[in-house]
């Protein structure tokens, strides 16, 4: 038995690598010891295992087994290492190939991973390194392939909510968000009001590896500065008056899941520093207590303000921005992808069907009014104007009269001779939607926010804007 082989039986066989089973792997060498050696070590980890001592045969079993790694040697007779992982790489060009070399000749690997290998090793090997380089391939394609899997998932909509859309702004969305599923790196989701943040937060969560543990959203916004403390970091009794028993804050309470921090943009700076020491460090001080409880939670945040000028402002911390702002998710408002529209309405209309076990559509003439428009609410906008709309509707067809006259009226008519085809600001024309609803519905400003598709932070927010402005 040569001390290769030898090294083989010197060990208990290993457990085989759960994303190695259903793996195709093919060793291409020369040599017979090496072949069988390979082998042995590669069953032993779940892989379904060929042989080939050329390159030739190799082709010859690449498609009919389908091939998804390559163990090659570069010093093949007759076709040469580089020719063959050419050959390869164009019959199969999602096979992982792991070049084999001697001692010495390291350039020739180099050259092969430019030339698309996957990864290299140096005879002599031990059975060690190639179980190891067996293990991380395997989890690779693995990974490689619940990515594949998540994105057509989030496309199709199935398992994953209200998130809908086939945009190119949402494809690139897509990708992002099966990537962060399997990151445990905070992540930052910047978009306006109404564009699904938290939707978008719950896919990273509920499609990655701890989906099983806690989700716990929190709302930055709505709460005051005192509670928004005591419902992260928890508190003992006696911390404050009206505190009867001790609490676990969410960031605890969420052991091994996600915390959702919703407008994080809108958090107090002393909160800020708080929170960016309880990621750094790992470990909260419940409000009241001396004693550090450690936590494992993974941060999600989101905002529709620039985190940017307010970090400019000092409204927001520096070092916290670059903490949260490891991962990036941009969601595209509604105008910016029109196209969704008629997906978007045809989804909330089959679900509402359901829900009142009568089936709507919409006319041609509303489509093309919800197409033009420019849906400020974004999905959240859209949404209620369907759920207004079926409920004003007297038929199974949904007309331009169903729909709110925010959305098909012609606005306010110009004044001082002012030409009707005056181009008007964005902001402008949302400020007239906002004040317009406010005062058809007699001041009430709740119902305003709701029908307008955008939180009530967020309203009040903009009319205290609108008055300074004045």
């Amino acid at each position: 038995m040569s001390t290769m082989e030898a090294a083989v039986y010197a060990h208990p066989a290993p457990p085989q690598i759960e994303g190695a089973n259903f793996l195709n792997l093919i060793i291409v060498d020369d040599e017979r010891a090496i072949r069988d050696v390979c082998k042995e070590v590669a069953q032993t980890l779940g892989f379904n295992t060929f042989v080939a001592d050329s390159a030739e045969h190799a082709y010859r079993l690449l498609d009919p087994q389908g091939i998804d790694v390559v163990l090659l040697d570069l010093k093949l007779p007759g076709a040469g290492g580089i020719e063959a992982l050419h050959q390869i790489k164009a019959r199969r060009p999602d096979a992982v190939v792991i070049v084999v070399t001697g001692y010495g000749t390291v350039h020739s690997a180099v050259q092969a991973m430019k030339n698309g290998a996957y990864d290299y090793v140096t005879k002599p090997f031990s059975m060690d390194e190639l179980r190891l380089l067996l293990d991380r391939v395997a989890n690779h394609l693995k990974l490689k392939t619940e990515n594949r899997i998540l994105r057509e998932k989030i496309k199709s909509k199935q398992g994953f909510g209200s998130i809908v859309g086939r945009a190119p702004e949402m494809e690139r969305l897509y990708r992002i968000i099966a990537k962060a599923a399997h990151s445990s790196h905070p992540v930052l989701v910047l978009g306006e009001s109404g564009t699904g943040k938290e939707m978008v937060a719950r896919s990273i969560h509920f499609s990655g590896p701890f989906r099983d543990k806690p989700f716990i959203p929190v709302d930055c916004g709505s709460l005051v500065p005192t509670l928004i403390e005591s419902e992260l970091f928890g508190y003992v009794k006696g911390a404050f008056t009206g505190a009867m028993q001790s609490k676990d804050g969410l960031l605890a309470i969420a052991e091994g899941g996600t915390v959702f921090l919703d407008e994080i943009g809108e958090m107090p700076v002393d909160l800020q520093a708080k929170l960016l020491r309880a990621i750094q460090e790992k470990e909260i001080r419940p409000v009241g207590s001396t004693k550090r409880i450690p936590i494992n939670v993974r941060i999600l945040a989101a905002t529709n303000r620039d985190l940017e000028q307010a970090v400019a402002q000092g409204t927001f911390r520096r070092d916290l921005y670059f903490r949260l702002n490891v991962l990036t998710l941009r969601i595209p408002p509604l105008r910016e992808r029109r196209q969704d529209i008629p997906l978007l309405a045809a989804y909330f209309l089959e679900r509402m069907g359901r829900n009142s076990n009568q089936e709507r559509e919409l006319s041609d003439e509303a489509l093309k009014i919800m197409l033009a428009y420019d849906w400020p609410g974004n999905v959240r906008e859209l949404e209620n104007c369907l759920e207004r709309a079926c409920a004003l509707s007297t038929g199974p067809v949904i007309q331009i009269a169903d729909l709110p006259s925010s959305i098909h009226g012609v606005g306010p008519a110009p004044s001082n001779g002012e030409s009707s085809s005056k181009i008007v600001p964005m902001a402008e024309l949302e400020k007239q939607t906002i004040l317009s609803t406010i005062t058809q519905l007699n001041g009430d400003k709740l119902l305003a926010a709701r029908l307008l598709g955008i939180g009530k932070t967020t309203l009040y927010r903009k009319l205290k804007e609108y008055a300074s402005q004045e």
